[in-house]
C-alpha cells in the first residue's frame, strides 16, 4: 500500500449505514465501499427498499455483491436493532463503523401552529431511531468485545442555526451535535470515537419540493433561492462532496485521535456574513 491507501483504506472494516436507502447515507455508503469496507445498509424498506439501494451500490461501485448486504430493521426498536446487529455480524463480521443516517422532517409552519404529535414524531425519528438506540446497542456490543470503532452521526445546519418553521427538526439536530459530544467523552476510554457531519443543503427525497420549484428548469423556490444567496459557493451540495469527510472520520489511521467534533460540509453557509 502507498501512503494514501494506508491512511484511508477501510479494507478490514465493516460499516453499518442506517437509513441506507436515503440520498446522503447512500453516498456515504458508496465512499466507504470504494475504500474497501464491507457494507450493511439498514432500512425499514417502506418508502425506499433497502435491497434496491444495495443493488444500486454494487452496480455503481463495482464492489463484490458478497461485501454488501441489506438488513430490514426499525432502528427505533431496541430488540430489532439487537437482531440486526447479530445478523450483520454473522454475515460480514463485527461492525466497526456506524453511520447514523436515519432522520428527516415533516411539515413547516409557525410556532403557534405546531402539531405536537408530529413534533414528537420528528424528535423520535431523529434522536431515538436516528441516534440513541443504534448508539446504545452498538456501544454495548463494542465494549463487550473490546472493539475499537467509529460512529458518524448526521447533524445539520440547524445544529448551529435555527431554520424558520421546522421546530422539531431544529431541536433534534441541535441535540445530535450535543449528544455526539457527550457520547464521545463517555466512550473514549473504550476506543470508540463519536463524531458527526453537518451537511449543508443537499437535494434529497424530503427537501427537494421545499427548495426546487421546477425540476425541469431548475427554478428554485423562494426558500431555495435564499439558501443559495447565503451559500458562498453559490450552489447546493453534490453527493460526492460528503465523501471526503466520511472517509476521514471512518478511518482510524486518518482520524484516530479525533472525537466529539461535528464537521460542516456546507459550501461556506455557516461563514456567510455581510
Amino acid at each position: 500500500m502507498n501512503y494514501i491507501e494506508k491512511m484511508f483504506s477501510l479494507e478490514n472494516e465493516v460499516a453499518v449505514i442506517t437509513g441506507g436507502a436515503g440520498v446522503l447515507p447512500s453516498a456515504m455508503a458508496s465512499a466507504l465501499a470504494r475504500a474497501g469496507a464491507r457494507i450493511a445498509l439498514w432500512g425499514r424498506g417502506t418508502n425506499h427498499p433497502v435491497q434496491d439501494a444495495v443493488d444500486k451500490l454494487v452496480q455503481e461501485t463495482g464492489v463484490s455483491a458478497d461485501s454488501v448486504i441489506a438488513v430490514t430493521v426499525d432502528t427505533a426498536d431496541e430488540k430489532a436493532v439487537d437482531a440486526a446487529f447479530a445478523e450483520t455480524r454473522k454475515r460480514l463480521g463485527i461492525p466497526t463503523i456506524l453511520v447514523n443516517g436515519v432522520g428527516g422532517n415533516s411539515g413547516k409552519g409557525p410556532l403557534v401552529d405546531i402539531d405536537i404529535p408530529t413534533f414528537e414524531k420528528v424528535l423520535s425519528l431523529n434522536l431515538v431511531a436516528g441516534l440513541i438506540v443504534p448508539m446504545k446497542i452498538f456501544a454495548r456490543e463494542w465494549i463487550a468485545a473490546g472493539q475499537a470503532a467509529s460512529v458518524i452521526n448526521l447533524a445539520s445546519m440547524t445544529s448551529y442555526k435555527a431554520l424558520s418553521g421546522v421546530w422539531a427538526y431544529n431541536a433534534a439536530k441541535s441535540a445530535v451535535k450535543n449528544l455526539t459530544e457527550g457520547a464521545a467523552k463517555e466512550l473514549a476510554e473504550h476506543k470508540i470515537r463519536v463524531n458527526a457531519i453537518a451537511p449543508g443543503f443537499f437535494l434529497g427525497f424530503q427537501n427537494r419540493s421545499l427548495l426546487v420549484a421546477n425540476d425541469k428548469t431548475g427554478e428554485l423556490t423562494a426558500r431555495g433561492s435564499a439558501i443559495i444567496e447565503r451559500t458562498p459557493f453559490g450552489r447546493f451540495g453534490k453527493m460526492e462532496d460528503i465523501e471526503g469527510a466520511t472517509l476521514f472520520l471512518a478511518s482510524p489511521a486518518a482520524s484516530g485521535f479525533v472525537t466529539g467534533i461535528t464537521i460542516p460540509v456546507d459550501g461556506g453557509y455557516l461563514a456567510d456574513n455581510i
